[in-house]
């Protein structure tokens, strides 16, 4: 088949090449755009180098390898955000957790060889939030597919939280928090949630509507004094430093 042009673009009900290659965990959407431009993708084993090109499902798509080497150098950056900064855009006075991200703070114990570069900040987003009053890992990265993973719609990497509450809670109240609640007319998907001590609880989640957490506590009747993010998929909060960071190490994955 060869490649289509925008005078034909393909059936509407065919995705767009850049969807397609993100719905195969290909790249994110934006890469697609952009190894197509450059000639990078293959279609059925012809070049595509025209953007908003559809194709069906059963085309083969490849690219070439200058992709798969651009891919190779984004960078997934982990931080224990500190209190008092915001997981995205400045807002009210407060700084965004990314300005964290310089050589002084660099963890000593990083594993990763990686050298430390400017561009690593280019393009570099929060992967989910932590409101400004919680700490803990909070993940940054330039490679779509990991965002994809962590924050996009069909998600179900697990989030593990330290919950500091006060109030009472009954035994009914820990079974609505573990499977019955509803937030913004979403019911919410079941969760693990247990006492690590008399006044601290812990929560899987595997999703992450906005301050899904304290909104849940407040439901069952909870104040939350305290929230840290100790695990994202299979990444640890481990012993990294309030305020530090460490890049994640090529063989580790969420």
């Amino acid at each position: 088949m060869a490649p289509r042009s925008l005078d034909h673009p393909g059936p509407p009900q065919d995705p767009r090449l850049s969807k397609r290659m993100g719905e195969l965990g290909l790249c994110s959407r934006r890469e697609a755009d952009e190894w197509i431009a450059r000639g990078w993708v293959k279609v059925d084993g012809k070049v595509v180098d025209t953007l908003g090109v559809r194709v069906p499902p059963t085309a083969r798509i490849e690219v070439d390898r200058a992709a798969r080497e651009q891919q190779n150098e984004l960078v997934t950056i982990l931080l224990h955000k500190p209190i008092g900064y915001v997981s995205g855009q400045a807002e009210d006075g407060y700084e965004p957790a990314v300005v964290l991200i310089q050589p002084s703070n660099r963890w000593a114990n990083d594993p990763s060889p990686r050298q430390f570069q400017r561009n690593h900040l280019r393009g570099l987003a929060a992967a989910g939030r932590l409101d400004i009053d919680s700490t803990g890992l909070l993940v940054f990265t330039q490679d779509g597919r990991i965002a994809k993973q962590l924050i996009g719609e069909n998600s179900s990497v697990e989030k593990e939280y330290l919950v500091r509450v006060e109030g009472t809670l009954s035994d009914s109240g820990l079974q609505r928090l573990r499977h019955g609640l509803t937030l913004d007319g979403v019911k919410l998907r079941p969760a693990q949630v247990s006492w690590q001590n008399a006044d601290q609880l812990r929560f899987v989640l595997r999703q992450g509507r906005k301050r899904q957490v304290r909104r849940m506590c407040e439901m069952v009747g909870l104040f939350v004094t305290g929230l840290k993010r100790v695990r994202s998929g299979d990444i640890p909060l481990g012993g990294l430093p309030v305020g530090q960071w460490r890049y994640l190490g090529a063989d580790e994955h969420f």
